[in-house]
């Protein structure tokens, strides 16, 4: 059945070689992250195994139709059946998928088919789309080259409605190339990233068809840049950076000794590969075996010589492997977020949407937290995932971060992973201002009998100092939980910061980044076995923690049976609070005992619930206890492959959190953002 599209966009290159997937799909995501339901077509596929297409379905998880072939279009046209061949891919692209907007790929200029040019063309026409064209920006005058191809296309009788320009060298003048091209919207410029275009380790052998001696890290590591060990060990050692791969012999014990005290100072290298069939001695390889075999540094061998062989590794074409969805994924962030949303938005005609879409919930995050500029500490300083989240939100602008921590080790740190500390950073040593605490923290605790001693005694755990920062008004968040366990994040908030005004419990939400939308979760991290009371307190938390995370808050209080259908005490307890959160909030739409597919499933809610103003379309799950909140958050994640955020803590008076102790570095990002939006809430509130 076809689709009623509101804006289909034609994405098509000014000429070969401008990332067109790369574009095509960055504009997939940034529609999405204006709250846009979004389709993706690729209607004529120019290789066998379309990477358009597999990446879209992979990424996207958009069910993006089978494409016609090259050859078949060039059949039709050589036919004289165009009009045949219009219509099929009309049909094509008007029954794939659903949503408001629909993103058509064109195709590449190919000197062995002259038609691409004008098909280009006839296709934007027929699908009566707006047209965006994409220039090569490394290109002398990339400008006057993408006017030409917009050219082509309105003399064509087609629309324009953007531009965009990619592999833009530093330094490119985006106002120049603005002028350049007069009434047509510049979308964005989209700047050279060399690690983008990083292959793995593992891509690299197998190109080589090399030998593994030691397999290590080889599918998460990434190749930067080659080193060839040809001079002596003192001119290579500067160069031992994360990402190098160094080409050496296997009888250069020097430079192997090397590599295996570089892996043992933290500095991930992409591998070591040997050449010209050399194998490492077994003295060598036994005294740098606790560094080369239990840092992951992968070890290859292959039979050409070192300088063949870096010939062989530049060879290897840019596309991303159909399995590398993380380097692809990066590619596709890094293009949505240098696009202009506010030009998207205005070629496309917006409706608001009932349903928050991840990326629409990610890209708000990110620009709430950027515009509340808090200051948050990170009482974890020197543990590597945290540095690196904290050098992202800085550059990022995302929350000024204060690391706690020695600035030796962090710069060492930092080094190791190959990242430059921006100057904005900031990193206290808990050592010079512990001193500063003590009578603050003595005030605070009196009624408790805290005397300076014990004040001082407790400061020496970083997560206190932290806390009591953020205690004295001097951060306004706090972030922990990468190295430390909740009862060591959460106790001294409960005893410094407190429970808000109206609150008389700490609990928590992970916002679950379902396909089409996201879900709030509580309490899935702190409470145990929550009474009647406290379950009505929760709810009312995660629907204004909802609310403030652009949410509307549909509350279902989660049971094992709907209704008035079951008995026992677990489900009168959430029938009393229930009856408790109306009393108390009115106004909250919220409703309960449902059991989960009452809740989530439209069709389950109208047989089970027909009257409920929740069943069938809730946002808010709160659950009846810790058992059964973190066990099904913990399933979806796993079993439906869902990206959870969290958990938040709600209740405080100031905003801490707590991170899972596998938290990736992205969870370390979307948490202090996380908190930053929080402290705005406080103060909003204040």
């Amino acid at each position: 059945m076809a689709k009623d599209f509101r804006q289909i966009f034609f994405i098509v290159p000014a000429r070969q070689s401008v990332g067109l997937t790369s574009v095509s799909l960055g504009v997939v995501r940034a529609l999405q992250r204006i709250g846009a339901d979004v389709a993706y077509v690729k209607p004529i596929a120019q290789e066998l195994t379309d990477n358009s297409i597999h990446f879209a379905r992979e990424l996207f998880r958009i069910p993006s139709p089978e494409a016609l072939t090259l050859q078949d279009a060039a059949d039709y046209i050589a036919s004289n059946q165009m009009s045949e061949l219009l219509e099929k891919i009309v049909t094509l692209c008007l029954s794939g998928g659903q949503g408001g907007a629909l993103v058509v790929e064109g195709l590449h200029t190919d000197p062995s088919y002259s038609f691409i040019s004008q098909l280009n063309v006839e296709m934007a026409r027929s699908l009566k789309a707006g047209v965006v064209v994409v220039g090569n920006a490394a290109l002398p005058d990339p400008a006057l080259i993408s006017r030409l191809c917009i050219s082509h296309f309105q003399n064509g009788n087609c629309k324009v409605v953007g531009t965009v320009l990619n592999q833009a060298p530093e330094g490119f003048d985006r106002e120049a190339a603005r002028r350049a091209l007069k009434e047509i919207p510049l979308w964005g410029v989209v700047c050279e990233n060399r690690q983008l275009k990083s292959p793995r380790t593992s891509d690299v052998a197998q190109r080589l068809d090399a030998e593994l001696i030691s397999s290590g890290d080889i599918e998460s590591r990434r190749v930067h840049e080659m080193v060839i060990a040809s001079r002596s060990v003192e001119s290579i050692i500067p160069r031992l950076h994360p990402g190098v791969l160094l080409i050496t012999s296997g009888d250069r014990n020097d430079v192997i000794l090397a590599a295996a005290l570089a892996e043992s100072r933290g500095i991930r290298l992409a591998g070591l590969l040997l050449t010209h069939s050399s194998r490492i001695t077994p003295e060598v390889m036994e005294l740098a075996a606790p560094a080369l075999e239990t840092s992951g540094l992968p070890i290859l061998l292959v039979q050409d010589d070192s300088f063949v062989t870096a010939r062989r590794i530049a060879a290897i074409p840019a596309a991303v492997p159909h399995d590398d969805i993380d380097r692809m994924n990066a590619i596709v962030d890094t293009v949505a977020e240098n696009l202009d949303l506010e030009s998207i938005s205005t070629a496309f005609n917006f409706q608001e949407t009932t349903k928050l879409s991840p990326p629409a919930f990610r890209y708000q995050l990110i620009q709430k937290a950027r515009s509340a500029k808090k200051r948050i500490v990170l009482p974890e300083g020197e543990e590597p995932r945290t540095v690196r989240a904290a050098v992202i939100c800085e550059e990022k602008g995302i929350a000024h971060c204060v690391l706690l921590g020695k600035r030796n080790i962090v710069e060492s740190i930092a080094a190791s992973q190959d990242i430059a500390l921006p100057d904005g950073l900031e990193i206290l040593d808990p050592d010079d201002i512990r001193k500063d605490y003590i009578t603050p923290m003595v005030e605070l605790r009196k009624s408790k009998g805290l005397t300076r001693q014990q004040a001082e005694a407790q400061l020496e755990d970083a997560v206190v100092l932290g806390t009591m920062m953020l205690a004295i008004d001097e951060v306004d968040g706090l972030v922990s939980g990468a190295v430390h366990t909740t009862a060591n994040t959460v106790r001294p908030a409960l005893q410094l910061i407190k429970t808000a005004p109206g609150s008389s419990i700490v609990s928590s939400v992970f916002f679950m980044l379902m396909p089409d939308q996201v879900l709030v979760y509580g309490d899935c991290a702190i409470n145990p076995a929550p009474t009647a009371e406290q379950l009505a307190e929760i709810a009312k938390q995660s629907a204004d923690s909802a609310a403030a995370f652009g949410i509307p808050p549909r509350v279902a209080m989660i049971s094992y049976s709907t209704g008035s259908s079951g008995e026992g005490s677990d489900v009168e307890k959430v029938r009393r609070a229930t009856e408790l959160a109306h009393a108390a909030h009115p106004e909250l739409l919220l409703d309960g005992p449902l059991q989960y597919d009452a809740a989530f499933a439209a069709d389950v809610g109208m047989q089970k619930a027909p009257d409920s103003p929740v069943a069938g379309q809730a946002t808010v799950f709160v659950f009846p206890d810790l058992n059964t909140g973190n066990t099904t958050y913990k399933a979806v994640q796993r079993s439906a492959n869902v990206i959870s955020v969290g958990p938040m803590l709600q209740g405080l008076r100031k905003p801490v959190n707590d991170l899972s102790r596998g938290a990736l570095v992205d969870d370390i990002v979307f948490t202090v953002a996380l908190t930053a939006i929080q402290a705005q809430e406080v103060r909003r509130h204040a």
